[in-house]
């Protein structure tokens, strides 16, 4: 899952944004990096507090050397919550004329990026289990939990969420979790209708799939799905965090692409050793960088609370403290939460799909401040 070499990537949310980039990696986009009257050029604009709005001079924080090897995000990433719409904004401090801009408002190219919706799975049966008596945990009765009841009103009510708000049609590509009830959760929400007999196309889901009394679900007209590995809850002791065998799961979901994973049997539970919370968060930053091999741009990723928590907390640590707390905090079952992805390291190759090259003419109509430049070189020759 590792692209083999160290990810320099953000995640933002949809409208606010946050700190970590600056100006010059725009530069790395070579038509940017020049003055252009006939080019279109697609940017995605965040500023580092809460909701564009920047510290008093007095309150400014100070700059804060990079972090050695080894200590907080090592790819210097962060994560922030999705926001209502802000436009293009500058620092509101009243003794400016209101348009200097702000030292945290940055640009970024929309090609190098991409957005991710994190949907932890819905109330499963170790959850109900869990809450009364945490020892219940350690139960082999809850082996690969499933959905409860509740739990499945609950995807229905994201589902008509996802659909209303058009995030339906957005998704180029759901990755789950391969356990019972992330898969449940993914199929369940974003799934096609309940599925028809005489359709040539597998269904998502089987009837009745984990003894959850709900009808099949069609793979038509919806997004493609893939189960992955390496988003997995906390490894090892809890017998709900050990998945079934690939070949057992292949008959429940049969249009879940499950190529991905290596092995059919669950090698990486151990019943003796649980997974340290900053192994799981160094997992979460992997599969953050994974994520770039991925041409798709709208990437929903159904977790678990355990994965979600940790890799989150990985990323947010440099951000505002508004947007930490926000983002910092667990998930609740079923929730859904929008980030921005952003590739600081060139890590994503995709070409951009909105921009038009245009060209700088050599004529009268030379760009003013390209003009002076040139004359200041022809200056310094002579």
């Amino acid at each position: 899952m590792d692209p083999g070499s160290e990810a320099e990537v953000e995640l933002f949310p949809r409208f606010f944004y946050g700190k970590g980039c600056s100006l010059d990696s725009i530069g790395r986009d070579k038509q940017i990096g020049e003055t252009n009257r006939r080019a279109l050029v697609s940017f995605v604009v965040w500023a580092p507090t809460a909701r564009g709005e920047s510290h008093p001079p007095q309150q400014q924080p100070q700059p804060q050397p990079p972090p050695p090897p080894g200590s907080g995000s090592g790819s210097r990433s962060a994560f922030f919550p999705a926001a209502a719409p802000s436009p293009f904004r500058f620092a509101a401090h009243p003794q400016r004329s209101g348009m200097e801009p702000s030292a945290g408002t940055a640009l970024y190219p929309l090609h190098r990026c991409k957005t991710i919706y994190l949907v932890r799975h819905a109330q499963g049966i170790h959850n109900v289990a869990g809450e009364k008596d945490f020892k219940a945990y350690m139960s082999h009765d809850l082996f690969d939990a499933q959905l409860t009841p509740l739990g499945w009103s609950q995807v229905d009510g994201l589902r008509e969420h996802v659909k209303k708000s058009g995030l339906a049609k957005k998704i180029e590509l759901v990755i789950t979790s391969p356990l019972l009830r992330t898969m449940q959760t993914a199929v369940g929400v974003f799934g096609g209708e309940n599925y028809t007999d005489g359709v040539s196309a597998a269904p998502l889901m089987v009837e009745n799939a984990g003894h959850s009394g709900r009808p099949a679900v069609s793979s038509l007209n919806c997004p493609p799905f893939l189960a992955v590995e390496t988003c997995r809850e906390h490894l090892g002791v809890h017998p709900c965090d050990k998945r079934r065998s690939i070949t057992e799961y292949r008959p429940l979901f049969p249009a879940i692409d499950f190529s991905l994973i290596e092995n059919d049997e669950d090698v990486l539970w151990e019943p003796d050793v649980r997974e340290a919370n900053e192994s799981v968060a160094l997992r979460g930053m992997k599969f953050i960088d994974w994520l770039w091999t991925r041409e798709e741009k709208e990437i929903a990723i159904v977790s678990h609370s355990g994965f979600l928590y940790h890799t989150l907390s990985m990323y947010s640590k440099e951000c505002h403290p508004t947007i930490r707390d926000e983002v910092g905090k667990h998930f609740a079952n079923c929730e859904l939460r929008s980030m921005v992805l952003v590739d600081r390291s060139m890590l994503g190759s995709d070409p951009p799909g909105f921009n038009y090259p245009g060209k700088i003419p050599a004529g009268l109509d030379l760009p003013s401040d390209v003009a002076d430049k040139k004359r200041v070189e022809e200056a310094q020759k002579n």
